[in-house]
């Protein structure tokens, strides 16, 4: 922050914390209704074939995929006269509802085997509800208080993706504020740790929960001009705290050490601003770069956590480096009460502490540390080598989520997966009838159909079933259009039987142009935009990383160092991911059920506030050693001094934000589970092996060539480039010349 700003804000000390509290109350009052603006879903890609199918269906014809089921019990049988009255009523007047495009059930359909239990005694009531995931959601909340339970003496009960997908919503909103009930208490406690003092430990905290209500105020009017998924409101909100408590551990230590030093309240607040403040703003630019990465993804669910990741780092780096210093203006010497521990003196030597020896120990024998340290990371991520990613369904949720009961009665109690149907679309068939008819026939006959349906007819096992009647006048195109659609329903199969079946589907030539949809062709497609944004994303992170990187080392060599180092780091955590997950090795301990894949988006998702975070945790290292080296010219020395002098803060940095992870744990979600364990995980081998022993070693190994810059780039670098170094205050003793600024360099 400029040093004019600093002066107005210490003038003004006051009047910023009444603003600021005045502003996260307003955060405060909008993220109330936060969660209202959110949009569900946001798995699949609008772009893709699935998409395309999607909206060719409701743009032609009116309709959408069928996203709901309503399990219907009927206690005497459900071709008892009574049932049979009561279910044509219900599908009647549901097919009416507003928001419902279409309705089809046993007892409308013509009571095919397709749409009744094996024993009899239920069936099936398919719906498709208009719009997106939040306006079906909206939808669901009108149509289940008048449909759900007992009904004309039948029991009926919803299911269906938009039922997983409005349950997903309210678990997360739900976890969003559990997670922060769990953290804060628990960071406290770990706060007065650290600082021994009760006001002292309060200050990231109060820091934390200032920029947690302004993110909320933030989310609420970002979600007024873009679309933002729901769960970016557990992610962003609870990193935001993570990270206020991690960049005000590193301003109020800081703070402590210059007034240690002998410096006044308002002179220590100047240096730690232009110290530590410009670490925290180079920091939280870090972190935005890597989330922005995210924005590469056609996915919602990734590309509104770019969005609004980006908007609470920076602002979380805002709301460090005004609200805390205006309250460390307005405590002075009384940041210091409320003391519960005994504060260690400062130690006279500096060469002498648990981080020095660490370093000293690992730089002694560099080569075999590394080895070691690299081989176990490596060990530990040999799981991640079987990754299978896929989406979230039902099995997501717990067991006790009527959505989940509703789809595995049906995978038990019926012969065919009528919800699971793939939709294919002919927007300008070629042919006549003839044609269509017997591409129905060969889609019925690929391995796993049960039924095709069509405008000309009912289609299985390559034959026609079924003389077209007004049940297939809904697959023409309304006005006598050439469009056409066809059902393709499978039988009972697994999730990978399914996709073979779409890939067959896609295969199978067709008589014009044909878009295969249904939720497992958006599923694939889903993942197939991941895999094939990876390389954009990861090359355009990597560039913008070492970009930064130098700015802030001046080094061509260091930047590529610690982003090696980062991703090595991340390694455990993967492996961690793919067998506790996956595998359901972590099933039995924290109650979800394993489902053999990964939700596709959480690797992504992992990968950049992981990696974010372990660069933003390099970028608090890397700048106190900079500042080490530059004064003393040693580049052994310096790595041991500048860890030394960081160490113990970035570990309390890392604890604090694994309990702000941890609170995932507790999520009703699998997939939020796995963020709850994987992050601390990758926080802490970045805190631990990277830190404490890669780093050290690497930078030994390199020696002074670690900070080479060639003569070509110092002008660059000079101009643009960043320091953590107070300069000499008009009221303290100047402090000594760098002996050594520029060594390193030739």
């Amino acid at each position: 922050m400029p040093g004019n700003a600093t002066e107005s804000l210490l003038r003004h000390r006051r009047a910023v914390l009444v603003v600021a509290v005045l502003l996260a109350l307003l955060g405060g009052a909008a993220g109330a209704t936060v969660f209202d603006r959110m949009k569900g879903g946001g798995f699949d890609d609008p772009g893709a074939e699935s998409g395309r199918a999607a909206a060719a269906l409701a743009g032609e014809f009116g309709q959408d995929d069928m996203n709901l089921v309503l399990l219907v019990r009927a206690p005497g049988g459900v071709d008892s006269p009574a049932a049979v009255r009561a279910g044509a009523a219900l599908s009647e007047r549901l097919a009416g509802e507003p928001g419902v495009s279409a309705a089809v059930s046993y007892w409308t359909a013509g009571q095919p085997d397709q749409l009744r239990g094996d024993e009899g005694d239920m069936a099936l009531v398919l719906a498709a509800l208009s719009g997106d995931d939040t306006e079906a959601a909206e939808t669901l909340d009108a149509l289940e208080p008048r449909y759900a339970g007992e009904r004309d003496g039948l029991t009926v009960a919803f299911g269906g993706p938009a039922v997983v997908g409005k349950e997903l919503g309210e678990a997360s909103e739900r976890d969003a504020v559990r997670g922060e009930m769990i953290a804060f208490p628990l960071m406290l406690v770990v706060l007065v740790l650290i600082f021994g003092s009760l006001v002292a430990a309060a200050l990231p905290l109060i820091t934390g929960l200032i920029t947690i209500l302004l993110s909320f105020g933030l989310l609420w009017a970002l979600a007024g001009v873009t679309d933002v998924n729901v769960f970016a409101v557990n992610v962003v909100t609870l990193l935001g705290l993570g990270l206020a408590v991690d960049y005000s551990l590193l301003m109020v230590s800081r703070y402590r050490e210059e007034v240690a030093a002998g410096h006044g309240t308002e002179a220590a607040i100047r240096r730690t601003m232009r110290s530590a403040g410009r670490t925290v703003v180079f920091s939280a630019v870090t972190v935005a770069v890597t989330l922005a990465g995210l924005a590469w993804f056609p996915l919602l669910a990734l590309r509104s956590m770019a969005y609004a990741g980006v908007a609470v780092a920076l602002l979380t780096a805002l709301t460090t480096l005004v609200v805390l210093p205006a309250l460390l203006a307005v405590l002075g010497p009384r940041i210091e009460k409320g003391r519960l521990l005994r504060r260690r003196p400062a130690k006279s030597r500096q060469d002498d502490g648990f981080w020095h020896r660490v370093a000293s120990f690992v730089m002694r024998r560099p080569l075999p540390v590394a080895t070691l340290a690299t081989a176990l990371l490596l060990l530990l991520g040999a799981p991640f080598l079987g990754l299978t990613m896929g989406t979230a369904d039902e099995r997501t949720l717990p067991e006790s989520s009527p959505a989940r009961q509703v789809a595995e009665e049906m995978r038990a109690g019926f012969a065919s997966g009528e919800s699971q149907a793939l939709t294919v679309v002919l927007p300008d068939p070629s042919g006549g009838a003839a044609d269509l008819g017997t591409y129905a026939a060969d889609l019925s006959a690929l391995g796993g159909v049960a039924r095709v349906d069509a405008p000309v007819g009912s289609y299985a096992a390559g034959e026609r079933v079924a003389e077209p009647g007004p049940q297939h006048e809904q697959y023409a195109a309304p006005g006598g259009g050439d469009a056409v659609w066809l059902s393709v329903v499978p039988g009972p199969l697994s999730n990978a039987e399914a996709e073979d079946l779409v890939h067959d589907v896609r295969a199978l030539p067709a008589p014009g142009e044909a878009l295969v949809g249904g939720q497992t062709a958006v599923n694939m497609d889903g993942i197939d935009a991941i895999t094939d944004q990876l390389p954009v994303a990861g090359l355009t992170l990597a560039v913008a990383m070492y970009v930064l990187l130098f700015l802030l080392t001046g080094s061509v060599l260091l930047p590529l160092l610690a982003m090696l180092l980062s991703a090595l780091g991340l390694t455990a955590t993967f492996g961690a991911l793919v067998a506790g997950f996956q595998d359901g090795g972590l099933a039995g301990l924290l109650d979800f059920t394993s489902t053999g894949t990964v939700v596709g988006t959480v690797p992504v998702l992992l990968f950049a506030i992981a990696f974010g975070l372990g660069m933003d945790y390099q970028v608090f290292m890397l700048s106190r050693i900079r500042e080490e080296y530059e004064a003393g010219g040693d580049p052994v020395a310096a790595v041991a001094m500048g860890l030394e002098r960081i160490g113990r803060i970035v570990t309390a940095a890392a604890a604090t934000l694994s309990i702000v992870f941890l609170a995932f744990v507790v999520s009703e979600i699998t997939f939020l589970k796995a963020l709850g364990v994987c992050l601390p995980l990758a926080v802490l081998m970045d805190a631990t092996l990277v830190r404490g022993a890669l780093l050290p070693a690497a930078m030994r190994l390199a020696g002074r060539a670690t900070w080479w810059l060639p003569r070509w780039l110092r002008p660059v670098h000079d101009r643009l480039g960043l320091r953590e170094s107070a300069a000499p205050e008009r009221d303290d003793s100047p402090a000594p010349e760098p002996a050594a600024a520029a060594r390193g360099r030739g």
